[in-house]
């Protein structure tokens, strides 16, 4: 019987039956792999599922992966007629005694380049040592998860020594005019501020983004000449193009203009996030309130997201959709973190908070009440609502908030509005 190639594309993401379910961040440490090709060889209806599982993940978004239904003699038969790509991952049932003479006819075709990750059915250390020793990269004992292979190649291909990647965190609105962009500026300003730590805010709204009005700035380039010319993005081009806020805050600002079409292919945005990320350590992406293959594209390839909601049915149906889909584009990822907002706003019905939260499944990261006068203070004034009243319980979250999205503390309950310091609030009104 001949083997059966394929190849294995990342929007195929919808959920695989009987792969196994990821704890949430269980790969949360692992990075991005770069440009490689893996070639699997798998004799199961199982393995076939884990390589799925692994092709969907947004770790894998630059590898080009085949899969072929066979064994040792495919991939042997294979190689014979083609180059070896950089990793080939080889399922076998075969006895330890006779596995290394085995694999002769494979290696004779292989690359000296070619790394090779075996999965194997015997848990024997005498035949993990001989494996290594004769120039296998690993050796699994199956039955294995997704986490355990995604490790296993992560440890051969990412350097150890390199610099770690920055933190992406992107903000998008479960409709218009949630507050989406008010809270990752605010985020992003607690973060720089709070923590001393270098951030860039990326405002992706190129007509209608707000970053310098709410920063009070009018910055001559921004963004915009960061993703219309990709061929002169590199460390010294966005260092032009940045506009320095604070001591540790610069915005990518929009152009806000609407002298162009801003129509993007899905990868428009890719070149300037993978720079971001080796240029901060924190990056804070102001994403608008549209879908497209763009913005389904950095969605799924940042680090955290965060989706803001305020308390009615078209946001609930909205927020329901968009984690939904953010479950397909990350399957191997934690559910998003979402924040309620502008709660509490007088005269206008709304859902309860609890009654929101029930059929999403979902804890919210925090309930932002409606305080009219102090975000419409600092919007006008181009300031963030710490520098407004730094004592205020709204402040207060945004701090919670900047500890939780750069992982220095766990999230908390949050609270319903109209207990404690939000009743006093509320009563103002």
């Amino acid at each position: 019987m001949n083997p059966v190639n394929y190849d294995i594309r990342r929007n195929n993401s919808d959920a695989i039956s009987g792969a196994e379910t990821l704890r949430p961040g269980e790969l949360e440490s692992v990075r991005p792999l770069p440009r490689i090709s893996i070639h699997a060889f798998c004799e199961s209806e199982t393995m076939q599922q884990i390589m799925e599982r692994l092709a969907s993940d947004r770790r894998m978004n630059k590898v080009s992966m085949r899969v072929t239904n066979g064994e040792i003699e495919a991939a042997a038969r294979t190689f014979s007629s083609m180059a070896t790509p950089n990793l080939v991952i080889l399922e076998t049932h075969r006895e330890p005694s006779t596995l290394l003479n085995d694999l002769r006819p494979l290696a004779e075709v292989c690359d000296p380049t070619t790394r090779v990750i075996i999965i194997g059915r015997h848990n024997d250390i005498s035949l993990y040592r001989d494996l290594m020793r004769n120039g296998i990269s690993e050796y699994l004992v199956a039955p294995i998860k997704v986490a355990d292979l995604m490790t296993s190649i992560a440890a051969i291909f990412v350097d150890p020594e390199a610099e770690p990647l920055g933190r992406s965190i992107a903000f998008i609105g479960a409709k218009g005019g949630v507050g989406s962009s008010t809270i990752a500026h605010n985020c992003a300003f607690g973060i720089s501020n709070l923590f001393s730590t270098e951030t860039v805010l990326a405002d992706m709204d190129l007509p209608f983004g707000t970053a310098n009005i709410d920063f009070d700035q009018d910055p001559a380039q921004g963004i915009a000449e960061a993703i219309f010319a990709p061929e002169r993005l590199d460390e010294v081009f966005l260092d032009r193009l940045l506009t320095k806020c604070s001591d540790h805050l610069s915005i990518l600002a929009a152009p806000s203009l609407l002298d162009r079409a801003y129509d993007f292919d899905g990868a428009a945005f890719q070149p300037l996030t993978e720079l971001l990320q080796r240029s901060a350590p924190v990056a804070v992406l102001d994403v608008p309130h549209v879908w497209s293959h763009w913005t389904q594209s950095v969605l799924s390839d940042a680090d955290e997201v965060v989706i803001t909601a305020v308390p009615d049915l078209a946001n609930l149906r909205n927020t329901k959709n968009i984690l939904d889909a953010l479950k397909r584009l990350r399957p191997n990822d934690k559910a998003p973190h979402l924040i309620l907002n502008q709660v509490g706003m007088v005269k206008r019905p709304e859902i309860e908070p609890s009654d929101f939260f029930e059929p999403l499944e979902i804890e919210p990261l925090a309930i932002i009440p409606f305080d009219a006068q102090l975000f419409g203070s600092a919007a006008n004034s181009g300031r963030m609502i710490s520098e407004i009243d730094a004592k205020s319980p709204i402040a207060e979250t945004f701090s919670q908030l900047s500890h939780v999205l750069t992982g220095r503390s766990s999230a908390r309950k949050a609270k319903k509005p109209g207990i404690g310091k939000f009743m006093d609030l509320l009563k103002r009104k």
